[in-house]
């Protein structure tokens, strides 16, 4: 048997928490990491006052420590204030900060002796494009870690759109070169890992050949210790059921059917905890009810008081290329209602509920049966950590390696 290829792995941000990068280095495996800014805590960036800095400093990972890790955090400052003083925003500055980052990382795999003895090249979905025509060039195998269902996501937003225009009035499509690059990425491609069947089934939709098409789910190493969970025996007016959404709230991830729940609950003891941006129009009626609490976005540090605090996770998404706050909401001993269109995470009835529509009435219905049976959540909340174990980095790293084999 021959011995693993290294691999280098490209990413924007920190995706996953660096999952990936974390395992392959502890087997040997990482020739680099190459990401956009990176912030050890001794760094100047992670010391720099304000919003920068506490963004900053959520770049980096111990774990990584002692890894190659290519970075290009003073240039990154430089052009995202350029990209400020030339007053771009929406794609055209995602655009520009994709081709950026490719630009960035495929000169340091080309200078840096990087492909040398031709290494697996890992890059993310929308900015893979030039990196990985310069692992070709040096031979190498490349594998697109496709993040979400692509086109066929945006058409089911396209159609809450229409449902829900007066939400979202300002939302865009892609535009037309989003997809192009995107498509010339798969072309490269010799491996693209979709992270759930939900995904797989929307490539296969777009064109994208099967061949190519591996399923390997998100890794996550959950959290060291959950919070004791107290459910009480009945859920009333001074003690609400408490339900956690945790994310971007927007129409993908069925923003509009919880407000409608939530006018469909306006009698009964339940709170809906919002914690994370929106682009939403939300009236202030709804911004005034006390059953609604918007917590606005946090530091991920942040993120375990909320989850500790709740008695259930909502995620009722349109679509989600998998949906990594389901790992995260389970690992806190924290039940998921969810829909089918993600990744397969949630044990139907064991330690969450999967909904067989995203509506409105279908959430409601669900919170209604809870409400009446306390003891359902707790034996929810006692299972959920279970089911994390399979999803444990090790796991799911073997399976990316025979994938791209």
């Amino acid at each position: 048997m021959h011995a693993p290829r290294p691999w280098l792995v490209c990413q924007i941000g920190a995706r996953e928490h660096y999952v990936l990068s974390r395992e392959l280095h502890r087997r040997g495996l990482l020739r680099a990491l190459v990401t956009d800014a990176w912030a050890p805590p001794e760094s100047l960036a992670a010391r720099l006052p304000g919003e920068l800095g506490r963004r900053l400093a959520e770049r980096y990972h111990a774990g990584l420590a002692d890894a190659n890790v290519v970075r290009f955090t003073g240039a990154l400052a430089w052009f995202e204030l350029l990209q400020r003083l030339r007053g771009r925003d929406g794609w055209e500055l995602l655009l520009a900060r994709n081709r950026w980052f490719e630009a960035q990382a495929a000169r340091a795999l080309r200078e840096g002796d990087l492909l040398g003895e031709r290494p697996v090249v890992f890059a993310y979905s929308y900015a893979a494009r030039d990196i990985f025509r310069s692992a070709r060039a040096a031979g190498c195998e490349t594998v697109l870690g496709q993040i979400d269902p692509a086109i066929a996501e945006e058409d089911i937003v396209a159609e809450a759109v229409d449902r829900h225009a007066d939400l979202a009035p300002r939302w865009q499509r892609a535009p037309a070169r989003y997809w192009q690059i995107w498509r010339e990425e798969c072309e490269l491609a010799d491996r693209i890992i979709v992270n759930s069947e939900w995904a797989r089934e929307g490539l296969l939709r777009a064109g994208i050949s099967a061949e190519k098409l591996r399923v390997v789910p998100l890794a996550y190493a959950p959290v060291a210790q959950r919070a004791v969970r107290a459910v009480p025996a009945r859920f009333d007016a001074a003690r609400p059921l408490r339900i956690l959404f945790l994310g971007s709230f927007i129409l993908r991830k069925g923003a509009a059917e919880l407000l409608e729940a939530v006018r469909d609950l306006h009698d009964l003891p339940v709170e809906f905890h919002i914690v994370g941006g929106t682009d939403l129009t939300i009236s202030d009626a709804e911004r005034s009810n006390p059953q609604l609490k918007f917590h606005g976005p946090v530091p991920r540090q942040q993120t375990h008081a909320h989850f500790a605090a709740a008695d259930l996770f909502l995620l009722p998404t349109l679509s989600d290329g998998f949906g990594l706050t389901l790992l995260e909401a389970l690992s806190h001993g924290l039940p998921v209602i969810t829909s089918r269109h993600c990744g397969d995470v949630v044990r139907d009835g064991r330690d969450g509920i999967i909904l067989d529509e995203v509506s409105g009435a279908a959430i409601a219905d669900v919170i209604r049966r809870l409400l009446a049976r306390p003891s359902d959540v707790s034996s929810l909340s006692a299972a959920a950590p279970i089911g994390c174990e399979r999803f444990a980095p090790p796991h799911i790293v073997d399976q990316l390696l025979a994938a791209a084999a």
